[in-house]
């Protein structure tokens, strides 16, 4: 059985941290991370507001982060083995559970994407606390002066509406809860969605 589960959310909201911890406990769990797909910087737009265009989904080789996810899904036991993923042994037959975390900050912007989900999660954290977690991250391209505020949020807040309307299945999570509390919520619905498809 295969079973994939988007873990969506604003900028530094905890969806790695979410990731990782899932991808421990689950068994054989592969990660398709959105951000592995950002185009190169010389290939990203400057915009009107002066910024380079970074927090849209033209930054991202989304046909490649799609052409990925169906390699997964087409033999997930050759894609975890190539990933490195250690796989239970009664796993390796077709008989095993195989799970997908894909997470990113517009996995649910891309059409072609959003009906691969079993399950949709999306975290998110207010405006103050999104700063500050922002302002304290440490990015191989350091952060210019005003891109939080004239070019992040303002993009955050835009794909979250596309995303509202053009996705209806998402669990929304409040980012500013415990990590416990996040992990326990997804872990719990992901149990209760494999119930329902056995």
């Amino acid at each position: 059985m295969k079973f994939i589960i988007g873990i969506g959310g604003v900028t530094n909201g905890g969806k790695t941290t979410l990731t990782n911890r899932l991808l421990k406990t689950l068994p054989n769990c592969c990660v398709v991370h959105q951000d592995d797909f950002f185009k190169k910087p010389d290939q990203i737009e400057v915009g009107d507001d002066g910024f380079r265009q970074w927090d849209v989904i033209n930054a991202i080789d989304m046909e490649a982060m799609v052409s990925t996810v169906k390699g997964w899904q087409e033999n997930p036991v050759k894609f975890a083995l190539s990933h490195g993923v250690s796989m239970s042994p009664e796993s390796t037959s077709e008989e095993g559970i195989h799970i997908l975390i894909v997470e990113g900050f517009l996995i649910y912007n891309y059409k072609p994407l959003i009906d691969v989900y079993d399950k949709c999660f999306y975290i998110s954290i207010p405006y103050e606390e999104c700063k500050k977690r922002r302002s304290t991250r440490t990015y191989t391209l350091p952060d210019p002066p005003g891109l939080f505020d004239g070019h992040v949020w303002p993009m955050y807040l835009r794909h979250r509406k596309e995303m509202e309307d053009n996705c209806e299945r998402i669990a929304y999570l409040d980012g500013m809860t415990s990590k416990d509390d996040i992990y326990n919520k997804v872990y719990e619905s992901f149990q209760n969605g494999l119930l329902n498809n056995l």
